[in-house]
């Protein structure tokens, strides 16, 4: 089934979740900085060539003690601290990972118990594209009314599955966290939100299954479990087809913004923050040459960050509404595509709990 054809496939109407709120945000990076000159002491590389193919120029690494769990952990603390709420008012808890801290139990559900609560936790891996997915899933749980406070991390400690010798992998990959806490309108959640409320505007999550092995780490799960053969081999690395994940990638989220869009109602003009997944600069320069969104209002961490797979996305909104670049009402238009091949896109209406407390009265 190609792309155009898979929309049957994606979510239902409109896809949207409004009533919903970003009550507050934070982040998680490494303290180590990897800079690209860094990387040429053991790879044949050079700066110029990372930036001219990537727009990468450091990227964070973890180190003793920091892992997808700690840094998931310390983002949600910093999310909490800003929403002005305790662990114990969470309801659920989702975080978005390919890299979990463990087979089992999930990653969110050692989150949850090092928060000290007793919300429901689950993981979800949608790879790159797994913080659209968190957050479509997490949004539609508060506006239904099955949580009241939804906390929702995307976090991957990428350096955990990369071949430090493989320059087609290394020079791109980075870690780090980033985590928002929603929450519900204060009136019946059984209601429907006034119009303009925040929240989900429109969402597309489709995939690519002739894509499904251009991103691939072959052994380490129950098809091929770890091995002292398969670690011999370097099969638990992951290996990518960079050329044509370029080329699908660039058709896949032209595709989903699209039909994003046209399920709201809105036009590029409307969008005031987009906000791609950070892969790769050049796949950002293409989507905005087909799909006219303005580069002067994307958010772009690629430079400083490298791919952080799941947490990619809530960084660079995370920096936006630190930075105050986005304001109560606007359209932020959210795009991740990746391994599977999976690709979601999100319109978000952005709102605070007290602009929403005002439209209520």
């Amino acid at each position: 089934m190609s792309l155009l054809t898979a929309a049957a496939h994606s979510t239902e109407a409109d896809g949207s979740a409004a009533g919903v709120t970003v009550a507050g945000w934070g982040t998680a990076l490494p303290a180590r900085r990897v800079t690209n000159h860094d990387l040429t002491q053991h790879l044949e590389t050079s700066d110029a060539w990372i930036v001219d193919r990537s727009g990468i120029r450091e990227r964070r690494w973890v180190g003793p003690g920091e892992s997808t769990g700690p840094l998931s952990v310390a983002a949600a603390r910093a999310a909490l601290a800003r929403a002005g709420l305790a662990a114990t008012d969470l309801d659920v808890i989702v975080v978005a990972t390919t890299t979990p801290e463990k087979p089992l139990p999930s990653t969110a559900a050692l989150v949850a118990a090092e928060l000290g609560t007793t919300a429901g936790a689950f993981d979800l891996n949608a790879a790159c594209a797994g913080f659209v997915y968190s957050l479509a899933t997490a949004s539609a749980l508060v506006s239904s009314g099955v949580a009241r406070t939804a906390l929702l991390v995307g976090a991957d400690t990428m350096t955990s599955i990369i071949d430090p010798g493989d320059r087609a992998t290394a020079v791109l990959f980075g870690d780090g966290a980033a985590a928002l806490v929603l929450t519900g309108g204060p009136d019946d959640l059984g209601q429907p939100p006034p119009p303009g409320a925040p929240g989900l505007v429109a969402s597309d999550l489709v995939g690519d299954p002739a894509g499904v092995d251009l991103l691939v780490v072959p052994a380490g799960g129950s098809a091929r479990p770890a091995s002292a053969a398969t670690v011999a081999a370097g099969d638990h690395y992951l290996r990518m087809d960079g050329r044509e994940v370029f080329r699908r990638a660039v058709r896949a989220a032209e595709a989903s913004i699209v039909r994003t869009l046209a399920r709201a109602g809105c036009t590029v003009d409307d969008v005031a923050l987009f906000v791609p997944h950070q892969a790769n600069a050049r796949i950002t320069d293409a989507v905005l040459a087909r799909t006219g969104l303005a580069a002067d209002r994307t958010s772009s961490t690629i430079d400083r960050y490298g791919n952080t797979s799941a947490a990619s996305i809530p960084l660079a909104l995370a920096e936006a509404a630190s930075a105050g670049t986005v304001a109560p009402g606007d359209l932020v238009l959210m795009c991740g595509f990746g391994a599977g091949l999976t690709v979601g896109t999100a319109l978000w209406r952005w709102g605070t709990p007290t602009q929403f407390d005002k439209e209520a009265t």
